[in-house]
């Protein structure tokens, strides 16, 4: 065997295990598309409003606009409580009332006012994906804010990208926080990437917990060389992942589908 030399995201195997029981379903939309859109829903900033002013209304959309998004996030992302509690609303204006969580959402805003090349490059890569897994379903994907806790929500047909996890490897609380390696993650340039990964992983999950770390691994550098394909730059750079570069340029390469269920078995020796 060859030593793994590969970054393999912790938070990512935490936030699929959060959201156990994810439901993959195509939208009506969708359904009659040849290749369906991916089109970035602006949670984040229906939340910062109410995060900022206080204001009862910005709630509100959240309450009726987002339910699903205002649940997960209150209730699995910052644990505050049930959605429904009486005083939940006061809850979350309260916790992000800190000055570094205000901080952020500034920082969030200013970053991101835009974000046409982050939806441009998701069209791009689950474009390609469909043409190579046709019967895929597409994610309705949505920004949110958090309190510098998972970068990247699964469930229930949803992507969610906490923008919070994204502000650069110089942001001064990821300097004092997080290590140099977790601190290059942490950038613009690594949202699609990991929302490849994550969506990925959540069809073509990691093997049994009774399976050995290699086998995880090796797993993983399948999803990361399928992320790289996609996005057709070398993203992730590791021996594994070199591996099936070598298997899916032979003569016998197995399909996306067959590559991520296990084909090819013989990355791993």
């Amino acid at each position: 065997m060859f030593p793994i030399v590969i970054r393999i995201y912790s938070i990512l195997v935490f936030c699929l295990l959060l959201c156990i029981g994810c439901q993959w379903q195509l939208r009506p939309q969708d359904a009659s598309a040849e290749h369906a859109s991916v089109s970035i829903q602006r949670y984040d900033r229906i939340e910062s409003l109410y995060l900022t002013t206080g204001d009862y209304s910005a709630m509100q959309q959240m309450n009726v606009n987002f339910p699903m998004q205002t649940r997960m996030l209150i209730e699995d992302v910052l644990k505050l409580g049930k959605v429904n509690d009486a005083d939940i609303n006061t809850k979350f204006l309260y916790f992000f009332q800190d000055s570094t969580l205000q901080a952020m959402l500034s920082a969030v805003q200013q970053q991101y006012g835009e974000m046409d090349d982050v939806s441009d490059a998701l069209n791009s890569a689950f474009t390609h994906l469909q043409e190579q897994l046709p019967d895929i379903e597409i994610p309705l994907v949505y920004t949110q804010i958090g309190s510098f806790d998972q970068s990247i929500i699964v469930g229930y047909n949803t992507l969610g990208i906490s923008l919070d996890k994204y502000l650069g490897a110089d942001y001064p609380f990821y300097v004092d926080h997080y290590s140099d390696e977790q601190r290059r993650m942490m950038v613009r340039e690594m949202i699609v990437p990991d929302c490849l990964s994550f969506y990925l992983l959540s069809l073509y999950p990691l093997p049994a917990r009774q399976s050995s770390q290699y086998e995880r691994d090796v797993h993983m550098g399948r999803i990361q060389w399928v992320v790289n394909h996609l996005l057709g730059r070398s993203v992730f750079d590791n021996d594994i992942v070199a591996a099936v570069d070598r298997l899916m340029n032979g003569a016998d390469a197995p399909s996306l589908d067959r590559l991520l269920r296990g084909a090819g078995d013989a990355v791993a020796d």
